[in-house]
């Protein structure tokens, strides 16, 4: 498959895989390994949240050789997602941040007004973000502005599985941005989802709950990964626009008359 590149940093695989909320360990390492994913999520909160337990389980994303992309999941104000970034940043030495700053505890929508501050005051300095956000062309437009190279739209709400729940707003972002970097983030639930969405044109998909709470975590990564390969060849090929009529596969011109 083609490569997509972030930040100067090009990738080969074009999912990226959250870390939270496994069976085990060793489901989340074998289900890393399926998926072909170069790029794994990691909470600072997950990390920190018991000494011996944040050692281990960072030993264990280090042995999967995967590009570790900290997120500040959970921050509801600008402060607080700056501090976690931060501090991520001191922990695991990268200046890559996926950004949140959630804005209803309903729906765990972003806060797009808190989420340009924010980016813009990390970008500042030094970081290079990777927002979630919603659909929207103009908080893109002001994100762009504010330093960001990738934008992180949501397919659906965070954890709900229901896939893209407008693909309108998503087709227009991608057709509005050509040449950013546009990862589906949140919402997805199944493959075919994931297929959907790369043949929009979308160039990544990152998720979590999809996998992780899966009846065979390491089965589903592995689905996932064959989807979005299949989505993003689909779309690279050119598919056929839908029409209102029925149009033959087989010419009517030399058919067989008989009086």
């Amino acid at each position: 498959m083609d490569k997509l590149s972030f930040y100067g940093t090009e990738i080969s695989s074009r999912l990226l895989l959250g870390t939270a909320q496994y069976p085990s360990p060793q489901v989340l390492a074998e289900a890393v390994r399926a998926s072909g994913a170069e790029i794994v999520t990691v909470s600072l909160r997950r990390e920190s949240g018991r000494l011996r337990e944040g050692q281990d389980f960072w030993g264990l994303i280090q042995g999967l050789g995967c590009k570790v992309l900290p997120n500040t999941a959970g921050c509801h104000s600008v402060q607080e997602a700056v501090t976690t970034a931060q501090m991520a940043r001191e922990v695991f030495g990268t200046p890559w941040v996926k950004l949140e700053v959630i804005g209803d505890a309903d729906t765990l929508q972003p806060d797009v007004f808190g989420l340009v501050e924010a980016a813009k005051i990390l970008s500042d300095d030094g970081f290079q973000v990777f927002p979630y956000t919603t659909a929207d062309l103009v908080a893109a437009e002001k994100l762009l502005e504010a330093g960001c190279q990738v934008l992180m739209p949501w397919g659906a709400p965070i954890g709900t599985g229901m896939g893209l729940n407008d693909v309108y707003a998503l087709r227009s972002l991608r057709a509005h941005f050509p040449d950013v970097p546009l990862v589906v983030d949140a919402g997805i639930g199944r493959p075919s989802h994931a297929a959907e969405a790369m043949e929009l044109g979308y160039d990544a998909i990152l998720l979590n709950t999809a996998v992780s709470k899966a009846g065979d975590p390491v089965g589903m990564a592995r689905a996932f990964g064959k989807a979005i390969e299949a989505g993003r060849e689909g779309f690279l090929a050119v598919p056929i626009e839908p029409r209102d009529m029925a149009a033959p596969s087989t010419p009517v011109f030399g058919r067989a008359t008989f009086g």
